[in-house]
Order: structure tokens, then C-alpha cells, then sequence
């Protein structure tokens, strides 16, 4: 598989400040795809002018509908494999080259562990998700799906699964998967779940919602 089949999608929300050099360090190693999740700052413009495609909501969608939005843009745009990656500068652009290198070693999905949580629930959500599908950190933003999974699935998420439906539905349906730990860069400002306690609430209600959903 040619490198120019890879892409990165990018859920973003008012990253002004980080936007820019996400992108320039995504484009590295492949095409970025920004999901701009109706921002009310320059993410938009800023990312479209270094050299990312946009991808606009109208209306404030969230994490999951950005990425649904994203793995659609890319399969229409005939990418055969997307890698999700967090547009507030936490994760390292330059670890895109080992999820790359992961998926052409034969690989069908690859999946990021950080190397600390920062919530409670975070703990709870590895422990379910390792002793169930053998993922040891579901919410790491950072994950390499070949599209196959996409169209499988028919969807990237449906019950605000903060991003996992996809990697339990191809690790349930024995596709071949690997992880790798990965570095986790300090923020500024507030999380992509909100505060400690909104935060917990979203993960803890997506742990419920798995349950149900993998019986």
C-alpha cells in the first residue's frame, strides 16, 4: 500500500492556537483532514490556508459526529486508511510514521496507549475494554483504522462512544490490531471532555452504552 493512501483526521473545536502546527507537522507524512466542529475562532482559515482539507459543521456536533464526518470525507476522497489524531497538540505529528509503518507491517487497525490516564474512569474504561476486546486504552485519541473497518461497521460511532465503537467492533470481529505507547503532551486549557466531573459523566455513560452494546 502507497503512503498517499494514509490520511489524518482531525476533530478540531476552537484549536486556534495549535491548529496550525498540527497540520504542517501532519503534512509530513500524509493528508490532513480537518473536522471543524463549528468553531468560533480562526481554526478553519487557519488550517485551510497551511495546506489541510476543511471539512465544516454548520452546528456544534461533537467528538464523534466530527469523526464520522472525517472517516466519510476520507473514504469519498478514496483514502484507504485514516489516522485519527487530536488537534490540541497532544499527541506528536511524528508519531504518525510508526502507526503508518504498523499498518503496512499488515495491521488493520492500531490503537494508542498513553502512558498515564488523567480520570478515574479512564482506569474503569481500560480495565472493561482490555478484559472484553484486549484494547488496554479505548479513549487515546491517536488510532489507525484501514477504511475496511469503516464500511464494515457502515459508521464510525452512533451511541457517543468518545471514540471507540469502531476499534470494539473490528477487535470483536477478529481484525488484526496492535498498540503502541505513546507520549501524552500537556495542554493548555480545558480537555476535550470538559472538567473532571463532565468528563467522567461522558466516559462513564459510554462505558454503559458499550456494555449494552457488546453483550
Amino acid at each position: 500500500m502507497e503512503r498517499s493512501k494514509f490520511c489524518v483526521v482531525i476533530p478540531a473545536f476552537n484549536e486556534e492556537a495549535t491548529i496550525q502546527n498540527v497540520v504542517l507537522q501532519t503534512l509530513k507524512y500524509c493528508h490532513p483532514i480537518v473536522i471543524d466542529d463549528c468553531s468560533f475562532d480562526d481554526t478553519s482559515n487557519i488550517a485551510s490556508k497551511n495546506g489541510a482539507t476543511v471539512v465544516s459543521h454548520e452546528i456544534n456536533q461533537g467528538y464523534e459526529n466530527a469523526l464520522n464526518t472525517g472517516f466519510k470525507a476520507a473514504e469519498e476522497m478514496g483514502f484507504e486508511v485514516v489516522i485519527t489524531l487530536d488537534a490540541d497538540g497532544q499527541h506528536d505529528p511524528a508519531l504518525i510514521d510508526l502507526f503508518i509503518e504498523a499498518i503496512l507491517e499488515g495491521n488493520d487497525m492500531v490503537i494508542g496507549v498513553r502512558y498515564k490516564f488523567f480520570r478515574i474512569s479512564e482506569y474503569i474504561f481500560s480495565y472493561y475494554s482490555n478484559f472484553k476486546f484486549g484494547i488496554k486504552d479505548p479513549c487515546c485519541g491517536m488510532k489507525a483504522y484501514k477504511i475496511k473497518l469503516y464500511r464494515d461497521m457502515g459508521f464510525f460511532d452512533k451511541y457517543k462512544s468518545v471514540g471507540t465503537e469502531l476499534a470494539f467492533f473490528s477487535a470483536q470481529n477478529s481484525h488484526i490490531f496492535t498498540q503502541i505507547k505513546i507520549p501524552i503532551i500537556s495542554r493548555d486549557g480545558d480537555s476535550r471532555y470538559g472538567s473532571i466531573i463532565s468528563g467522567n459523566y461522558k466516559i462513564l455513560k459510554a462505558i454503559y452504552s458499550t456494555i449494552r452494546r457488546f453483550k
